[in-house]
């Protein structure tokens, strides 16, 4: 099935970290730097512009927006321009970076970790997965992953997916107290991204070698391949007021190859916009107190 894509927000060197809140569409550059918001009427706003490596973005419920890079988990309140840091550290040690997250449907997060905190020309040092509660208690989940990146639930909260880049799509079963168990392949298909699910359980997942999405069912079978424009396909979310707004971030055509040599790639990457037939899951927002937090 092709979708009609149109791009909606360019250039730009390396996009990531899409998330719809309402009419608004939020992502970042990875590599440039910068908190982008895409208004509903075209009109393109920055923040954070010294942050880079921003994998992961998610809303809280008092509408700041907390987002993952070099330096850990970060929030900002776009209207008041106040920010601060959720996480920096663990147990003492200082966390090398936070890439993609996803909401956990109990006011805390999952997030993986970055690899050499976003230093991507040197071989990939391994990673993990936690989870931070609403009350910022952390816990480890797994560790000695590939290189941690798109991260989704089921409908039911009962599933979790997870993409280590390099590697294949793995799934979880999510445990009454928010832990993971039975790790399972979902798919092996290795240049996986980010990820989004659909209101009918199933996972979209970006490619950044192969210029597609694909759309596999809960039971791991592809239902269908979707091209995308760029070759380097990061990300996806869905938004809009009936979830129907497909949103997908490019590295270009050359973004991976360029980043895996420690350069910048060609400023051709673009937010794709396309209508699908099957809203997107709704994603909940953190519960995170945030205004008296200043460190990890």
């Amino acid at each position: 099935m092709n979708l009609q894509f149109k791009s909606v927000a360019s250039p730009y060197c390396f996009l990531e970290a899409p998330r719809s809140d309402g009419g608004v569409l939020w992502f970042a550059d990875l590599l440039l730097g910068g908190l982008y918001r895409l208004s509903p009427g075209g009109e393109i706003q920055v923040f954070l512009k010294d942050s880079k490596h921003i994998g992961g973005v998610v809303i809280n419920e008092d509408g700041a927006i907390i987002c993952g890079g070099s330096s850990g988990l970060s929030w900002i309140y776009p209207e008041t321009g106040k920010s601060g840091t959720l996480l920096n550290s663990v147990n003492g040690q200082p966390l090398p970076g936070a890439n993609d997250m996803c909401p956990d449907g109990k006011g805390g997060l999952y997030f993986g970790t970055l690899s050499h905190a976003g230093e991507y020309g040197k071989p990939p040092s391994l990673t993990a997965l936690y989870r931070i509660t609403a009350d910022g208690q952390v816990a480890l989940l797994r560790d000695g992953l590939k290189f941690s990146n798109g991260i989704g639930l089921s409908p039911d909260g009962r599933r979790l997916y997870h993409n280590e880049s390099l590697l294949g799509t793995f799934v979880y079963d999510v445990l009454p107290d928010g832990s993971i168990e039975n790790r399972a392949v979902f798919s092996s298909k290795e240049d996986c991204d980010g990820l989004t699910v659909d209101s009918e359980g199933a996972v979209w997942i970006a490619y950044f070698a192969t210029g597609e999405l694909i759309r596999y069912r809960p039971d791991g079978s592809i239902d269908r391949h979707v091209p995308v424009p760029h070759k380097a396909v990061t990300s996806a979310c869905f938004g809009g007021a009936d979830n129907r707004d497909l949103y997908v971030t490019t590295a270009g055509n050359e973004g991976i190859d360029a980043l895996l040599k420690g350069i910048n790639p060609p400023r051709e990457a673009s937010v794709f916009h396309a209508r699908v037939e099957v809203a997107g899951l709704p994603v909940p927002r953190t519960r995170f107190r945030l205004d008296s937090k200043s460190g990890g």
